[in-house]
C-alpha cells in the first residue's frame, strides 16, 4: 500500500474522531440542561456522564471477554466493520432521545446515553489502534495526535452551537420540558448513519489481524499496557470531570457570574484548548525537520491567538496568549519524547488546579479553561504508549484502554456531591488527585 492510499484512510477516519467528540461534549450542554428540567442536584446531573462513559466500561469489559475466550473480534471482522456498528450503535442512541424527551423521564436519557456509550466503545476500539497503524510505528503518537485534533474541533464547536439551540434556539415557549434536545440529536443519528454508510463505502484499508488469533488475556502480560490503563483512568476522570462543572462554575459571582450561553461559549475555550495542544503534539512528535517544526508551532499559536483576537478582543486574547506560550514552552521541555511530554503537561496542570482552587474571578476562570492546553496530548500519548509492541495483543490491549475511561463515569459524581457538599471551587481538588 503507497502513502497516499494511507493519507486518504487517515483523512476519512478523522471524521470519525471529530463526530464522535462533537457529540461527547455535547454531555457538557446535557447536564445543566437537564438538572434544571428535573431539578436536580449537581451529583445527580453528573449521572449523564456516569451512563455514557459508564458504557465504555461495560462494552470494553464484554470485548475483553469475548478476546479472552474466543480470541479478539476486531481481529477478525476487520477495523472498517468495527467503525461501521459503532456509528449504527451510535445512531440508535441519538434516536432514543426522542421516546425520552416525550415521556420527560430522565431514567431514558441516561439510557439512551448508554446505548450512545456503547457505540463509541466500539468505534474507540476500532478507530484508535487503526490510525496507529496506517504507517510506522515512530510516528504512531503524532498520527493519533493528528486524529485526536480532530476529534478536538468537535468538542471545541460543540459546546458553542449545542448551547446556542439548546439554551437559545429550541428553548422558546413552543419547547416544554426536554423537548429542546430531541432535533439535535436526531440530527445527529442521522449524521451518523450516513457516516456509517460513506465508511462502508470508502475504500478504506479493511486490515485484520495478519497474525494468530489467540484466546487468553496475553495483553496484560505487558507493563506499559498496565500503567497506560492506570492513567487513562485518572487523565478521563479528570479532563471529563472539569468540562462537565464549567458551566455551573461561571455562574458563580466571584468567579465570572456568565449565564448558561454566556458559560457554554467559554467552555468551547477549554476543549479548543485540546485541539491546539493536539495540532501542536502532531507536530512535535512527527519526523518533518526541526525547521518546518519550529515554523509550524510558532503559526498554529499565533492562528489562535488571531482567532481569540477576532471574536472577543485584545484583553481575552492577551491572557488566553500567556498560556499559549507556556504551552509551547511545555512542547520544548518535552523534546518531542511522548513520555517525557506527558509529564511535563501533567505537572502543569497540577500547578493550574491549584490557582483555580485558591484564587478568583479572571485567574480562576482562566487557569481552569487552560487546562485543556495541557489535557491535549495526554490520550494519545497514553494511549500509543500503552499498546506499544502489543503485537498480536493490541485490539484486546486497546479495548481495556477504552475500558479505563470507567473514569469519565466516575470522576465527574464524585466531584460532583463534593461540590454539592461543599463548594464547586472546592470541587476541584478531585481532578487534581487524578
Amino acid at each position: 500500500m503507497n502513502p497516499t492510499n494511507h493519507s486518504r484512510a487517515l483523512a476519512g477516519v478523522t471524521s470519525l474522531f471529530f463526530m464522535w467528540g462533537f457529540i461527547t461534549c455535547m454531555n457538557d450542554i446535557l447536564i445543566p440542561y437537564l438538572q434544571d428540567v428535573f431539578s436536580l442536584s449537581i451529583g445527580v446531573s453528573m449521572f449523564v456522564q456516569f451512563a455514557f462513559f459508564g458504557a465504555y466500561f461495560i462494552g470494553s469489559l464484554v470485548y475483553f471477554l469475548i478476546s479472552t475466550h474466543s480470541g479478539d473480534p476486531i481481529g477478525r471482522i476487520g477495523y472498517k466493520n468495527g467503525m461501521i456498528w459503532g456509528l449504527i450503535i451510535a445512531s440508535l442512541g441519538c434516536f432514543l432521545f426522542l421516546p425520552a424527551a416525550k415521556f420527560e423521564l430522565y431514567g431514558v436519557f441516561l439510557g439512551a446515553l448508554f446505548i450512545l456509550g456503547l457505540g463509541f466503545t466500539l468505534l474507540q476500539i476500532a478507530a484508535n489502534p487503526y490510525v496507529a497503524i496506517l504507517g510506522p510505528p515512530d510516528t504512531a503518537s503524532s498520527r493519533l495526535n493528528l486524529a485526536q485534533g480532530f476529534n478536538s474541533l468537535g468538542t471545541t464547536i460543540s459546546p458553542a452551537i449545542a448551547g446556542y439551540l439548546v439554551f437559545t434556539v429550541f428553548a422558546s415557549e413552543n419547547a416544554e420540558g426536554a423537548d429542546a434536545i430531541i432535533i439535535p440529536y436526531l440530527a445527529l443519528g442521522v449524521i451518523l448513519l450516513i457516516l456509517a454508510l460513506l465508511v462502508w463505502r470508502f475504500k478504506l484499508p479493511n486490515f485484520t489481524s495478519q497474525q494468530e488469533i489467540v484466546s487468553g488475556a496475553g495483553s496484560l502480560k505487558f507493563p506499559n499496557l498496565t500503567f497506560g490503563m492506570i492513567a487513562i483512568f485518572v487523565y478521563v476522570g479528570g479532563e471529563v470531570a472539569i468540562g462537565s462543572i464549567l458551566i455551573r462554575f461561571f455562574e458563580l459571582p466571584e468567579i465570572a457570574g456568565l449565564d448558561e450561553t454566556s458559560g457554554s461559549i467559554f467552555l468551547s475555550f477549554y476543549w479548543g484548548g485540546l485541539m491546539i495542544g493536539r495540532f501542536l503534539g502532531a507536530i512535535s512528535l512527527s519526523q518533518a525537520n526541526n525547521r518546518v517544526k519550529s515554523l509550524l508551532m510558532i503559526l498554529i499559536p499565533l492562528l489562535a491567538f488571531s482567532v481569540v483576537y477576532y471574536y472577543n478582543g485584545m484583553d481575552t486574547a492577551l491572557i488566553y496568549g500567556i498560556f499559549l506560550l507556556i504551552n509551547l514552552g511545555g512542547f520544548v521541555i518535552g523534546r518531542s519524547l511522548p513520555a517525557r511530554t506527558l509529564a511535563v503537561f501533567a505537572a502543569l496542570t497540577v500547578g493550574l488546579l491549584v490557582l483555580t482552587i485558591y484564587s478568583s474571578g479572571q485567574i480562576a476562570m482562566w487557569t481552569v479553561i487552560s487546562i485543556g492546553l495541557f489535557n491535549s496530548i495526554m490520550w494519545s500519548n497514553i494511549f500509543t504508549l500503552g499498546i506499544k509492541n502489543l503485537g498480536k495483543f493490541t485490539s484486546q490491549g486497546s479495548s481495556l484502554l477504552v475500558m479505563m475511561i470507567l473514569g469519565g463515569a466516575l470522576v465527574p459524581v464524585i466531584q460532583g456531591f463534593v461540590a454539592d457538599h461543599f463548594t464547586i471551587q472546592n470541587s476541584f481538588w478531585v481532578p487534581l488527585c487524578c
